[in-house]
């Protein structure tokens, strides 16, 4: 894994040596803009829109937008100095409980390794947080830019989600068209709670995979071999107005498929427990279990 990062943990006095490998990666497909008429990849221009011209890497510079058209402009070393000497140091500043932060504040994760120093602190550190069961809230600047970070033992490695801060997140209270407070039917509030028990489960990570890159490598597989492309109709999305309607077909949906009982099978199946009456009634017919077949009584030889 690429090194992004490489600094200290600094708790109290104590450092730990460590380097920041990224922890997740974008899989999404890159694509490129071209040009339809000549099938030419467009390239990216640094143009000056007021001297025509285009413009070398030297010759840029950044600023910021004060009013409408105005700018202040700012040299690298003046960005530079706002750094202070811990930039190189992740700062842990509290130690807390993960359930007390919402996932909405998580941003990105890391993982910090040892340095080639610091394999001694780095397990003092790791146990240390494993046995007392906190996490902690650190600062850190990654290229520039100042971030809260949490850290947490993961499996057995120190991990890093960087955080944002408490004004970068917007209130609720900004969100319109939210529903007033009011009652609910009791029957469809029973029947939504049904349907979320029937679709509860573990979570494991491992059984989602995305459809849409699937479907796209497979689309660049079919193009590059020159195969033509037919685009299926869309299926039309089911328009049920009537919410209790939609609730009792969403539970049917996730139903187990009962046997059909007009079906039969090379082999005998074992015999099913016995049912409750309110279970054998299928379709206004009972499910009773087919009598059994008498076994022919076998000759005695004569003497």
């Amino acid at each position: 894994m690429h090194t992004v990062w490489k600094g200290a943990i600094s708790f109290g006095l104590v450092h730990v040596p460590v380097k920041m490998f990224s922890a997740t990666e974008d899989k999404d497909i890159s694509m490129r803009y071209i040009h339809k008429v000549c099938g030419s990849p467009l390239a990216y221009v640094r143009q000056c829109p007021s001297c025509e011209v285009d413009v070398k890497w030297e010759e840029i510079t950044k600023g910021y937008e004060y009013e409408k058209g105005k700018f202040v402009l700012f040299e690298k070393d003046e960005l530079e100095a706002l750094n202070d000497s811990t930039s190189k140091t992740i700062t842990i500043l509290d130690f807390v409980d993960l359930t007390e932060i919402d996932p909405i504040y998580f941003q990105k994760t890391y993982y910090l390794s040892p340095d080639q120093t610091g394999g001694n602190a780095y397990q003092l550190l790791m146990n240390a947080m494993r046995d007392t069961g906190k996490i902690g809230i650190a600062k850190i600047s990654i290229r520039s830019k100042s971030s809260l970070a949490a850290i947490r033992v993961l499996e057995d490695c120190l991990s890093m989600e960087t955080i944002f801060y408490p004004d970068e997140i917007r209130p609720v209270s900004q969100v319109p068209n939210l529903p007033e407070v009011q009652n609910v039917n009791e029957k469809e509030l029973t029947m939504a709670k049904l349907l979320i028990d029937q679709l509860s489960t573990p979570f494991e990570p491992g059984k989602y995979t995305d459809d849409y890159r699937s479907k796209l490598l497979d689309l660049i597989q079919h193009k590059v071999a020159g195969e033509e492309i037919k685009i299926a109709p869309a299926k039309p999305e089911a328009n049920v107005m009537d919410l209790m309607a939609a609730l009792q077909a969403s539970i049917e949906a996730v139903k187990p498929i009962p046997a059909d009982p007009g079906t039969t099978t090379a082999k005998p199946k074992k015999r099913a427990p016995r049912k409750t009456s309110a279970q054998a009634v299928v379709g206004g017919e009972t499910d009773a279990p087919a009598p059994a077949k008498r076994k022919k009584a076998t000759p005695k030889p004569k003497v």
